[in-house]
């Protein structure tokens, strides 16, 4: 078989200052890159990278790819984390535990932890407009660098550092203490009547790249019960699943 060869990247330049920030960072993640640009990438978010492109003509990779990348492997350890460590769930458990773990709200709380806000690389509209403190670009930053850290040292050392983030997180989860996964519980209640579909639509999504506002709803069997608003999709959906959940009086 042929040895997979990871894609090649172009990374916006790293001077010596950003190279200390980099380098500093490393030592946060623990994880010691071979190739510094991949982390670069990572914290270059795509308004950074059109607005070089349009100001001054550089072009170079922003992190949505090495987010979808992340995601993937996020989604893989975590799941493969929980199964040992919470031996006696069932399958439906395993699944809630997970939506409830890695969400956006705990994702975004983790990449604050590691300070990632003030190390992003982004355009001056999207930081004059709170894109620092942002859940959806911290989560997704917080993703790149799972992606990044994956094409640069392989699965184990990525495994190892998504198992090193989840203890903390498990221990949450055990002591009660977790963020209400609406869509779950939602999902949960529906499926108790066999046949039930529930399905999320976009309604509408309004404001510019850097500050969209989106708006979706929940259908169940093909009638909508809730509709709500978010900066990502994701929390529009956990808030239309809210609205609905209240409809049918049940309780969170």
């Amino acid at each position: 078989m042929k040895e997979f060869a990871p894609p090649e990247i172009t990374s916006a330049k790293i001077d010596v200052p950003r190279r200390k920030i980099l380098e500093g960072l490393e030592e946060k993640l623990g994880v010691q890159f071979k190739n510094l640009e991949l982390l670069n990438v990572a914290l270059t978010h795509t308004s950074f990278a059109n607005e070089m492109r349009h100001d001054k003509q550089e072009i170079f990779d922003h992190n949505e790819k090495l987010e979808f990348l992340g995601d993937a492997v996020l989604e893989l350890a975590s799941s493969t984390f929980l199964f040992n460590y919470f031996k006696n769930f069932s399958e439906g458990e395993l699944t809630k535990t997970r939506a409830t773990i890695v969400c956006q709200a705990t994702l975004a709380k983790i990449a604050k932890q590691f300070g990632l806000g003030d190390l992003l690389l982004l355009s001056n509209g999207e930081a004059a407009s709170g894109g620092r403190n942002r859940e959806s670009t911290l989560e997704d930053a917080f993703e790149s660098i799972i992606g990044a850290i994956y094409l640069d040292s392989g699965w184990e050392v990525a495994r190892d550092f998504i198992f090193r983030i989840l203890v903390p997180e498990c221990e949450r989860v055990k002591a009660g203490d977790v963020p209400k996964d609406y869509k779950g519980t939602l999902q949960e209640f529906i499926q108790r009547k066999p046949g039930g579909v529930i399905e999320y639509i976009e309604v509408s999504s309004s404001g510019p790249d850097h500050m969209k506002i989106f708006e979706h709803a929940v259908k169940v069997d093909g009638k909508i019960l809730g509709k709500g608003t978010g900066r990502s999709k994701k929390i529009a959906e956990q808030n239309a699943a809210k609205e609905a959940l209240k409809k049918l009086n049940v309780k969170v």
